[in-house]
């Protein structure tokens, strides 16, 4: 190895003076490159030749003449004189030093920042686009190349070593860094594909790889093999992008055989963020081994809006191979949080289930469960800070829902708060906009970017635009709209944000603009229709929607669409009812229209329009009416947010499922205010700094909560307390088990729970 490395050294010693000789201080051309390879090649030689002759001459030897490569040299050198010594050096010369330079050139050629970084495979459309087309040419012709790899089946390959060596570092190890290197002129390459060589030696030259489902697992597997790090990445990106709950299992356990860590992150983050349907369309998932189910359904970042999906989860696991599964089901019911569950399915579907009954380790899991469903209906009653135990403690959401500015106490606010799904619970983000408030004003994400656009501040009308990364948490201006926009409507298509409609001050506008956030460029789109202010839009199925809105005489019933690929309006269907301050958001292959003004009273309605039949539907109404309130979808589910109620603005919010048709109550912001507007950001690495951070105090808040409500409504307290049970003792614990409804709710039924997520806590039972 010492001898290597001196090798090494004196040949890049040698490369580099010679380099800077010729350059003198300016940049190097290419020509460059290659006399200072040739010079450094004719130096490797001048070095190596004698030591070659050496080690032949000891591998030959009888009688031990030579006690080492230092004494052959020594008495070569004493017996034959310099030519002795030097014996070949010309034909050494010959045959290395071309390669030599060719090989630097190359190298430089390929890894010069201009050209891109060799090892992603990135090279501009210059002359290095000729010269490598030039060099895969001659290799197709069998010119000037010094190497063959060959293949286990017979098939053989002509490459040229400087270019493997450029691309791949296990070849660059093989050619360089040996004494014999001038040797490796014939590889073998045992267990490569013909059709996968052929494929990595034309990325070697041309940069160019054809990947597809069939071929990628060996292109990967060979790629590192051989070390060829571009076509490694870009498999691995392939792979990436390819991620489906079908085969995302798979991905994940060869990212893993493999060492691909950053594949491995990301199919282990896709397989968390889309649990539910992985569970329900991967074969391979039940596969998976006890050790890696239990660390999948204990993930804190586990994406489920229920724990009965894990239950059912982990029953498909253990039914899978239910002879060799079962003995695991304590180790599975420990990573669930059974306390979150609906209490009737525990009762029923957990503690009742045949693998459940009888199963004399699981008891201490069914007794803590039952045991804090029993404490959560007397929390009001326990003495002391009440902490939330494990099997009730929230995951982690994949969704931050944030909502942004706004009108509060008869002025503008640039508050914003984000909710927590998994807790149901508004969390204050400090990193407000330094330069005011808005209100009336429109939000869009691209990535981890909220894009705030338009508005009003009680004075001016707003053409500018600000920008909330996020991650960083830092606000920067972009390019403002080309007019000001106050009441605007704003969606985003294919990370083309546009802003429709909208009240400069003067006038109802029905233009319209998209911003190009890469160029940081506004452009005039084709104008609606009509003049729209306080109107909604959203996407569907490719195209962008409007809804309602003020025309500065009316509020108006009437919708369009528009078509970026023709650039044309189109109008569709009046609604069913007049809105203005309406909010729309397009969910599961329909358009929802929800409240609004009519021009008499705020509204609680909402209709659905059906793109195929070009009908309006109606829908259950909102338990608040409201206008000029933020809309989105989060958990699969519509959210409306703050807004005004025809007296005041309020700060309650509620949830829509299309699968129960009914909506429910969630946790209230924290502050009342309309004109304001709502964005989800999905996937963001930093997602503990904009939910609860106090998980194990959520059941200490709920206590404190429910005690200052009964303060304020004036309850007695001692009408509603339950009969005392000494939980802590054996023989209630079996009674408990045998008979939960006696001890859990005696002379109550369990009554409707009214929020976004019937697994978080129950709150109330009716008598």
């Amino acid at each position: 190895m010492g001898g290597v490395a001196l090798v090494n050294a004196i040949v890049f010693g040698v490369y580099g003076n010679v380099q800077r000789t010729l350059t003198e201080g300016k940049e190097a051309a290419l020509y460059t490159h290659f006399l200072s390879g040739v010079a450094a090649g004719v130096s490797q030689s001048i070095v190596c030749c004698p030591l070659e002759l050496a080690k032949t001459r000891l591998q030959v030897q009888q009688n031990n003449v030579y006690k080492g490569t230092l004494d052959c040299l020594m008495k070569m050198a004493k017996a034959e004189g310099p030519r002795g010594v030097f014996r070949g050096l010309g034909v050494t010369v010959v045959r290395e030093v071309p390669a030599f330079g060719l090989y630097f050139y190359t190298y430089e050629l390929m890894g010069d920042s201009k050209n891109g970084d060799v090892a992603t495979g990135t090279i501009e459309k210059t002359m290095s686009e000729q010269t490598m087309t030039s060099l895969y040419e001659l290799r197709q012709n069998h010119l000037l190349c010094d190497a063959t790899l060959r293949l286990e089946d017979g098939t053989s390959f002509p490459v040229h070593r400087a270019i493997l060596s450029a691309c791949s570092l296990y070849f660059r190890s093989l050619f360089t860094t040996t004494l014999h290197s001038s040797e490796q002129t014939d590889i073998l390459l045992p267990g490569v594909n013909a059709e996968v060589m052929n494929a990595l030696l034309e990325y070697a030259y041309l940069r160019k790889i054809h990947l597809n489902a069939e071929n990628v697992s060996k292109m990967l597997t060979t790629a590192d093999y051989l070390s060829i790090l571009g076509v490694l990445d870009l498999c691995c990106e392939y792979l990436k992008e390819n991620l489906r709950p079908e085969n995302c299992i798979g991905i994940l356990i060869f990212a893993r055989d493999h060492f691909c860590k950053k594949l491995e992150e990301s199919a282990l983050m896709y397989v968390m963020r889309n649990f539910v349907e992985v569970a329900q369309k991967s074969e391979e998932v039940l596969l998976l081994s006890v050790a890696e189910v239990v660390s999948l359904v204990g993930a804190d970042l586990l994406n489920v809006k229920s724990e009965e999906i894990v239950w059912e989860f982990v029953l498909k696991w253990i039914n899978h191979d239910q002879g060799n599964r079962k003995q695991y089901l304590v180790n599975l019911m420990s990573q669930i949080r059974l306390g979150l569950m609906d209490t009737q399915f525990f009762l029923e579907k957990v503690k009742d289930h045949p693998y459940v009954v009888g199963n004399e380790q699981c008891r201490p899991i069914i007794i803590d469960t039952l045991k804090f469903l029993y404490d959560l209906e007397m929390i009001t009653q326990k003495e002391g800070e009440v902490s939330t135990p494990e099997i009730a403690r929230p995951r982690l959401p994949h969704e931050v829902l944030f909502a942004i500015g706004g009108w509060s106490g008869g002025s503008p606010t640039n508050y914003i708060e984000t909710y927590d799904t998994r807790a149901d619970r508004w969390i204050k983000v400090e990193e407000v906009d330094s330069t005011g408030p808005r209100a009336y004003h429109g939000t869009a994400v691209i990535g981890h970017d909220i894009y705030v656009i338009g508005g009003f501040d009680g004075m001016d009308y707003f053409n500018s635009c600000r920008c909330f990364n996020a991650v960083t948490k830092t606000w920067r201006e972009i390019a403002p709209m080309n007019a000001r926009r106050c009441y605007v409507s704003v969606t985003v298509l294919n990370d083309v944000i546009y802003a429709m409609g909208g009240y400069d001050g003067h006038h109802r506008q029905n233009t319209a603009e998209s911003y190009n956030y890469k160029s940081n460029q506004w452009s005039m789109v084709a104008p609606m229709n009509a003049q729209r202010s306080d109107a909604s839009a959203t996407i569907l199925n490719g195209k962008v929607y409007i809804t309602g809105g003020f025309n500065g005489q009316e509020c108006m019933n009437s919708a369009e669409v528009y078509d970026p690929e023709t650039n044309q309006w189109t109008p569709i269907a009046p609604m069913r009812s007049r809105r203005s301050g309406v909010s729309c958001i397009g969910y599961h292959g329909y358009v929802y229209v929800i409240g609004g003004f009519n021009g008499i009273s705020r509204m609680c309605s909402g209709e659905k329009y059906h793109p195929a039949t070009n009908t309006w539907i109606p829908m259950p109404d909102m338990y608040n009416p409201r206008s000029n309130f933020a809309i989105e979808v989060i958990d699969d589910m519509i959210f409306t947010i703050g807004g005004f109620n025809g007296v005041t603005t309020i700060y309650h919010v509620e949830c829509y499922d299309d699968k129960t048709n009914e909506w429910y109550e969630a946790t209230d912001m924290n502050i009342y205010r309309s004109a304001l507007s709502a964005s989800v950001i999905m996937g963001l690495p930093n997602v503990k700094d904009y939910i609860h951070k106090h998980r194990d105090k959520l059941m200490e808040e709920k206590r404190q909560k429910m005690l200052a409500l009964d303060a304020q409504r004036g309850r007695n307290q001692e009408n509603n307390q339950l009969p005392a049970i000494n939980i802590n003792n054996n023989d209630v614990d079996n009674q408990v088990i045998n008979n939960p409804k006696i001890y859990l709710f005696p002379g109550k039924t369990p009554g409707k729970y009214l929020s976004c997520q019937s697994a978080i806590f129950l709150k109330s039972f009716n008598v």
